[in-house]
Formats: structure tokens, C-alpha cells, sequence
């Protein structure tokens, strides 16, 4: 019993991982109400930028990570002005099509800035197993991964209390049920997708960086997006709280799905059972958990 707690808790804290990246795309489809693409790209853009500034300008960590806050600001900026504010009221495909090209634009500026390589990165976690745990209750939960769900369940509560309280929480769901109806009540659309498109660069830093620890600053952590798929899927596209809850389930999921189903079904089942269940909850239950589901009166 107590080996299925180690592998449970061992999923839950790195659920918290997958759902720190999905807030990225929550953010963004609430306000717009389009899938972000390019969400991947900000998450490695935001950490070679942090692991850049580091190495090339032996700069300490809270310098880097405030010149790094302060460049993916900029490009939240940026991208309102010069990707967004052309498209106001277009298709949301068009928005889709956009954020993909953005995407590919982001890789190749990151890449030309700091180079391809893989950059290691030392936030100062040691990924090695809780000594008091491990003495007293016979499980290995890493130090590393405990931190790291604190960090993103921080992040996350504000976040959420920041949607529901704020008058620029309350104001950017109101542009995402309606732009039109937001615009005529005097909300400034353009000004909410510019602190939205912030607050979402905010978020890819320090996934990144939590990422970037654990795996290495590279082109790979744009596939990191990729693992946040089924826990939009299974928590909702449009829900913060959605994010939280589908990041948990997933995470033990496929974690007790590879202890206890790999074996008979051959192993290294872990990196696509999330998708899979992910895809048969999609036939049951299309807009998610807790995501809104819309009904068009003909």
C-alpha cells in the first residue's frame, strides 16, 4: 500500500507541472477565446532567455529572472500590437493560424539570440529523495518535484483568486464571453489582451524554469505544451480551477497506469496513456470537467 501512495503522490506533484503549463493556455483562450500555439515557444523562449542572460552575462538569478519577466512582457506587448490588434473580430481559426506562425517566430528568435544548445540549469533544487520520508514512511518523494508543485500551486491559487476577484479578472472574463458586448461597456479589449499575453509570459517563465531544471533549457521544452493537451482536455479549455484538477488526475494517472498496467501491456505506456484517456473522455464529455458548454439556439 504504501509503494501506491509513493507512485500517487509521485503523480499529483508532477500533475501540478502539466497544469502550470496549461494555465498558459487558459489564460489565452479565455481572453480570446483561441488556442494558443505559440504557448510551447514562450515557455522556451522564457527559459533560454533566463539561462542566456545567466551564462553569457554572469548575471545572479533574480537579475536574470527580472530582465527575463521583463522581455516576455514586452513580447506579450508586442504580440497584442502587431499579431492581435490587426485580427480583432476575425475568425478564430484566423487567431488560431496566427498564434502557429507566432510559434515558429519565437523559436527561431530564441534560437538566434542564445544559440541551440542545451543549456543545463541549477535553480538550486536538488532532485534527491525528502530524508524524513523516506526514514519514517519508506517512500521517495523528491525534494525537487515537492518544491516545484508548491511553487505552481502558489501560482495557480492567485492566478484563480486574481479571475474571480480582480476587476481586471472579472473584466477579462466578461471580453471572453463577449467581445463585443465587453467593448460596448467601456472595457478596453486591447489593454486586456496586453495584460493577458503578460501574465501568460509570466506563467511560461517559470515553467520554464521548473522545466528547464529538470530536463535541460532546449528545443525539447516546446513539446511540453504537448503534455498539457489532455489536461485541457479532461479539465476544460476555459477553466483555471479546470487546469488544476485535469493536471492531478492526469499526472497519477499515468503514472499508476505505467506501474501497474505497463508491465502487461509491455511497458513505457506513460508517455501516451494521457492522451488516450484523454481522447476517450473527449467522446464523453467534449467541453472538459469544469469547461462552459455552449448551446447555439437555431
Amino acid at each position: 500500500m504504501g509503494f501506491f501512495f509513493e507512485v500517487l503522490i509521485g503523480g499529483l506533484l508532477a500533475g501540478v507541472m502539466y497544469s502550470l503549463v496549461a494555465l498558459g493556455f487558459v489564460l489565452i483562450y479565455k481572453a480570446s477565446g483561441v488556442f494558443n500555439f505559440a504557448q510551447g515557444a514562450m515557455v522556451f523562449f522564457a527559459a533560454l532567455t533566463f539561462v542566456g542572460l545567466r551564462e553569457h552575462y554572469a548575471l545572479g538569478f533574480w537579475w536574470a529572472f527580472a530582465i527575463a519577466l521583463a522581455t516576455m512582457i514586452a513580447l506579450g506587448v508586442l504580440t497584442e500590437r502587431i499579431v492581435l490588434r490587426p485580427l480583432v473580430n476575425q475568425p478564430q481559426i484566423t487567431l488560431f493560424m496566427a498564434t502557429i506562425g507566432l510559434a515558429f517566430f519565437i523559436e527561431g528568435v530564441a534560437q538566434l539570440m542564445w544559440g541551440a544548445k542545451v543549456y543545463p540549469l541549477d535553480i538550486g533544487l536538488k532532485d534527491e529523495p525528502i530524508a524524513a520520508l523516506l526514514q519514517e514512511l519508506d517512500m521517495v518523494i523528491s525534494r525537487f518535484d515537492l518544491t516545484a508543485a508548491l511553487v505552481a500551486g502558489v501560482l495557480v491559487t492567485v492566478l484563480a483568486v486574481f479571475f474571480q476577484v480582480t476587476r481586471v479578472g472579472r473584466a477579462l472574463r466578461a471580453v471572453a464571453d463577449d467581445h463585443q458586448a465587453a467593448l460596448s461597456v467601456g472595457i478596453p479589449l486591447k489593454t486586456i489582451w496586453a495584460i493577458v499575453w503578460s501574465v501568460a509570459g509570466f506563467v511560461a517563465l517559470v515553467a520554464g524554469l521548473m522545466w528547464g531544471a529538470r530536463n535541460g533549457v532546449q528545443f525539447a521544452l516546446t513539446f511540453v505544451a504537448l503534455k498539457a493537451l489532455p489536461v485541457l482536455i479532461l479539465g476544460g479549455f476555459d477553466s483555471v480551477l479546470g487546469a488544476i484538477v485535469g493536471g492531478l488526475i492526469i499526472g497519477a494517472a499515468e503514472k499508476l497506469a505505467e506501474v501497474y498496467l505497463g508491465p502487461v501491456l509491455g511497458g513505457g505506456i506513460e508517455g501516451w496513456f494521457a492522451y488516450v484517456a484523454a481522447l476517450l473522455f473527449l467522446l464523453v464529455r467534449p467541453e472538459g470537467l469544469f469547461g462552459e458548454k455552449h448551446i447555439d439556439r437555431v
